[in-house]
């Protein structure tokens, strides 16, 4: 599956990257309160003449005020079919029991190539982590690892710009098959790779989301028309035995 990279975690730290990952503020308007004021009389009847039909509307007078756009009727969204879609997740170390092993990578985010203790954990858990690019730990912080730094210590599962995981939101692809920031939905899920239906709640819960690329494959894992979708933290031991681990072949996205 996906694997973050952080090539840039360093230079965005350095010019303020800490409040990467904050959650902005609602989006709804709110509208103002009902006023205790009588309505205004209704001017008298206009005098001037009728704008005959087919003749030109009078030129509306500019405003300073913004206005809210509203979306151009009757344009539908580009759907694009034949798509592979892999899901990526994080580890949870207290649903691993393997052999402990040591783990050595940087204290923090800002080094590359670290060799500081960083524990000793279960040997399934550190597999999964290279795998998917992140796992929780016993005091709640995360191990995270990518290719081009190894393992280190972090208060969050990071993608590759050093923003935060999302759960059903982040989406990770190559850059050259879909840029940052592209935000797309999931209209049909296909099939699994063994030809079978996708599970129902799964399909359902994938659809659902409104996907943004925020995250890159590690180089040689992604592809044209692939792309791994970010679905949390594992619920419990033997995850990817469960439906949630799957993977979407001939998907249909809605851009």
């Amino acid at each position: 599956m996906v694997l973050v990279t952080k090539a840039l975690f360093v230079a965005l730290l350095v010019t303020g990257l800490a409040g990467c990952g904050t959650p902005t503020g609602s989006a709804r308007a709110l509208s103002p309160p009902p006023s205790s004021l009588p309505p205004p009389s209704l001017p008298p009847p206009s005098t001037e003449p009728s704008v005959s039909p087919g003749a030109p509307s009078p030129t509306p007078s500019l405003s300073r005020t913004p206005t809210t756009a509203t979306p151009t009727p009757g344009r539908a969204a580009s759907t694009s079919t034949g798509w592979t879609v892999t899901v990526y997740y994080t580890a949870v170390a207290r649903f691993h029991s393997g052999k402990a092993v040591k783990v050595t990578g940087c204290p923090t985010i800002d080094c590359r190539r670290g060799d500081s203790d960083l524990g000793s954990y279960p040997s399934d858990f550190v597999k999964a982590v290279k795998d998917e690019g992140a796992g929780k730990i016993s005091d709640g912080r995360y191990l995270n690892w990518s290719y081009d730094t190894g393992y280190w210590l972090d208060t969050a599962a990071r993608v590759s710009d050093g923003g935060v995981l999302r759960p059903f939101e982040t989406a990770a692809a190559d850059p050259t098959v879909l840029r940052a920031g592209t935000s797309f939905r999931i209209t049909a899920c296909g099939r699994d790779e063994s030809g079978d239906a996708i599970d129902a709640t799964v399909c359902t819960k994938l659809r659902s989301a409104r996907w943004t690329i925020g995250d890159e494959f590690t180089p040689g894992l992604g592809g044209t028309k692939h792309i791994d979708a970010y679905i949390g933290e594992e619920t419990g031991p033997n995850f990817t035995d469960s439906p949630w681990y799957t993977t979407l072949t001939s998907a249909t996205l809605a851009f």
